[in-house]
């Protein structure tokens, strides 16, 4: 697929390195409001989106800035037994 773009368009597409924030532990009702495109961790995206904008300079002027959030809740690790279990003979 990607030697079908580069025959079409004659140029390779640029591939920008993406942006990774992390918000750290959030309560339910934060993230509740980010769905929602609202709130405290909106605001905080949406500020790391304008600083980069700003960075990139004329090269954002055509380039429309899409953020991708992940929402995930890290789980506890199982903890085994000193003694796996045994089928009963």
């Amino acid at each position: 697929m990607t030697e079908q773009v580069i025959e079409e368009n004659g140029a390779a597409p640029e591939v920008t390195q993406p942006i990774f924030i992390n918000l750290g532990k959030q309560s339910p009702k934060r993230i509740k409001a980010l769905k929602q495109g609202s709130g405290k961790l909106w605001d905080e995206v949406a500020d790391v989106l304008k600083e980069v904008k700003g960075s990139l300079g004329e090269e954002a002027s055509d380039k429309i800035l899409v953020p991708v959030i992940l929402v995930y809740r890290k789980q506890p690790r199982r903890r085994r037994g000193a003694f796996p279990l045994l089928p009963m003979p």
